[in-house]
């Protein structure tokens, strides 16, 4: 290895005890590769099985909690015990690869796709005639309260070393906590503290969960988007408050979900500030926080681990891009770090079909960037 990417394979010990091997996480990446009941496939034990070697953890495509939240066409599910012998497969191709295995949990919320719901109705924290969905009543709140839970249970019972509870880009979390999409009169809506109820019940139920089975090794982590657009969007104001109440649970690390890792504030707070360094300095210390965003190389990454805005560094596009990055940079061979998609190389990613052809063609701006095809960053 060459000595000044050290500093990305140290160790860290989380407040519970457990020590991650180093400070490359691989990021939440929508595969859209499981069957169709949300159970795991040939090609996402394919995706899965090269991406997670001389990686701290792996964060698991986002998994579906509630069947009425389904937002992705191949989306992993952990909504019953159905799903038990698959999250176990799940988590061992990721364990035996030597990294921690976490699985994130998902509800859709009102962004829940029509034609995957079988019938059923889209809920959200409120109404939503553009998308669809009817405010959820008091009783489906505990519901799904509980089914975040279950799906917690699940994934402690299939061996996983943690969750991570989605609440951000946003999905049902989110729209709870904010004011863009809460528009509720009851315990759930209106104030900010009544707005947070929601996040916060999702994380003790989680909690609870973790505690039923005495198992604090058991990782519990958040991610959250710290601003949206529109003029009761969330903005650094509402992300500071959350952060201030997140960091009095008993979660092991915060995810921030970003689009580039340098980019400044909007909103609430100083605008000549990076986000990262804002939420990382709101933090002070009591939660690592994992930062990602658009990081491709290896001087990238420690360039913005060397920022100190961060504990963690998350990687998505890159992975996608090159399976054995973490490897590459242990072994001393950084230049063979790719930065943009091969069109003409599928058998040399291992992506499922749907990504394959989202991928390869360009076309979605949230995926990496193509050679041989105009990419325009996505700005938010």
């Amino acid at each position: 290895m060459n000595p000044k990417y050290a500093p990305l394979f140290q160790t860290y010990t989380l407040n519970n005890g457990v020590t991650i091997k180093n400070r490359l996480v691989v990021a939440p990446m929508t595969h859209f590769g499981s069957q169709t009941d949300g159970l795991i496939s040939d090609q996402e034990r394919t995706f899965l099985s090269n991406r997670a070697g001389d990686m701290g953890m792996f964060i698991t495509a986002a998994t579906l909690v509630q069947k009425d939240g389904k937002a992705f066409h191949g989306q992993p599910e952990a909504t019953g015990e159905h799903c038990l012998d698959s999250l176990k497969e799940t988590a061992q191709i990721l364990q035996q690869q030597g990294a921690k295995a976490i699985l994130q949990i998902h509800h859709g919320g009102s962004k829940a796709i029509d034609d995957l719901l079988d019938g059923l109705d889209k809920i959200s924290a409120s109404a939503s005639e553009t998308e669809h969905a009817r405010e959820a009543t008091a009783e489906e709140v505990e519901v799904l309260i509980a089914s975040y839970a279950q799906a917690a249970d699940l994934a402690l019972r299939a061996g996983f070393d943690g969750v991570e509870i989605h609440g951000a880009n946003g999905y049902l979390i989110q729209q709870f906590y904010s004011a863009q999409s809460n528009r509720r009169n009851d315990q759930w809506g209106g104030s900010l503290e009544n707005r947070m109820r929601f996040p916060l019940a999702v994380i003790d139920a989680v909690v609870a969960v973790r505690e039923k089975h005495q198992r604090n090794d058991f990782i519990i982590g958040y991610r959250f988007s710290p601003e949206e657009p529109g003029d009761d969007g969330l903005t650094m104001t509402e992300t500071g408050a959350l952060i201030d109440a997140l960091v009095q649970k008993p979660l092991q690390y915060l995810h921030v979900s970003l689009w580039e890792f340098d980019k400044k504030i909007r909103r609430g707070g100083d605008t000549a500030q990076t986000r990262m360094q804002f939420i990382h300095e709101r933090i002070n210390g009591k939660l690592p926080l994992i930062g990602v965003g658009n990081l491709f190389t290896a001087d990238q990454i420690l360039a913005a681990y060397e920022t100190g805005w961060a504990e963690f560094i998350a990687l998505g596009k890159t992975v996608m891009i090159n399976p054995h990055i973490a490897t590459q940079i242990r072994e001393g061979r950084e230049d063979e770090i790719e930065t943009q998609l091969d069109p003409t190389r599928a058998d040399h990613y291992g992506l499922p079909d749907t990504l394959w052809g989202f991928a390869s063609s360009g076309t979605q701006s949230w995926l990496p960037p193509v050679k041989g095809v105009e990419w325009k960053p996505m700005d938010i």
